[in-house]
């Protein structure tokens, strides 16, 4: 609505705030963060009204789970194909003698590992083109996350004397590949022979809080897709067994957590 030649926009029938937003400037990242709040509200507001997520699950329900043992010829000790839902890892696990352990070093001098878990993220697992490289602080964080889900499983070193390598390859992710991790994890170990004391399963879980200062009730997911990932107020990572939790890790996105 134009007013007078050469005014620019009527201001009449607008309320004051109204006048003020359409004479504001703002930068682009208060934009993407104003239209993020927005999506977040609308997703909780979606679940909390429905029951159901935008992928038409439960709260509590788990993506449908696809298991294929052995997909790679018997070069590789052990293989499996490990999906859950639209989250998929190829898990591979090689045996050695004790002259292939991992040697790092920390303060403490030159150490080694003989059980050590690699983990792979390539860009088209998501769909993008990047350069492949090097992993960076996110596949080692991740691959550290799922190797010390599954150490707690393993058996000690005079019942299986070997050496154990295990690499998750992501080859497709939506939701937590790290979780997918250590479930291909177990299950290409024991592929391979490997004596475990149990298998070990992870799962990512998310919160969905009322920030709005109207008191609604948190809102607890079981599976969380990268959606819900991206938009939810917390995840949490959780491995183990139904004897006890052997990893978590939890990444919180808002400012705290109340005690209730």
């Amino acid at each position: 609505e134009e007013g007078e030649e050469g005014e620019g926009p009527s201001t009449a029938g607008k309320g004051e705030d109204e006048v003020l937003l359409a004479s504001a400037s703002f930068e682009e990242a208060e934009i993407r963060g104003a239209l993020k709040k927005m999506a977040c509200e609308a997703m909780r507001e979606i679940v909390a009204a429905t029951g159901e997520r935008t992928d038409g699950r439960s709260t509590t329900q788990v993506r449908p789970i696809s298991v294929e043992m052995a997909p790679l010829p018997p070069v590789v000790h052990g293989s499996v194909l490990f999906t859950r839902g639209e989250t998929q890892a190829l898990g591979t696990t090689t045996l050695g003698d004790s002259s292939m352990a991992q040697r790092y070093e920390d303060l403490e001098g030159e150490k080694r590992k003989r059980f050590y878990l690699q983990y792979a993220f390539p860009p088209f697992s998501v769909g993008e083109v990047g350069r492949v490289g090097s992993p960076g602080r996110r596949e080692v964080g991740h691959g550290n996350l799922a190797e010390r889900a599954l150490r707690a499983a393993l058996p000690g070193e005079d019942e299986f004397p070997y050496v154990i390598r295990t690499e998750s390859l992501i080859t497709e992710s939506c939701g937590s590949s790290s979780m997918a991790s250590v479930c291909a994890g177990a299950l290409s170990m024991r592929a391979a022979g490997v004596p475990l004391k149990s298998l070990v399963a992870g799962v990512a879980m998310g919160l969905l809080l009322d920030e709005s200062g109207e008191g609604g009730e948190p809102i607890i997911l079981t599976d969380i897709l990268g959606s819900e990932d991206a938009l939810g107020t917390m995840d949490f990572k959780v491995a183990g067994n139904e004897v006890g939790i052997s990893a978590f890790q939890l990444d919180i996105k808002c400012e705290g957590l109340s005690i209730e």
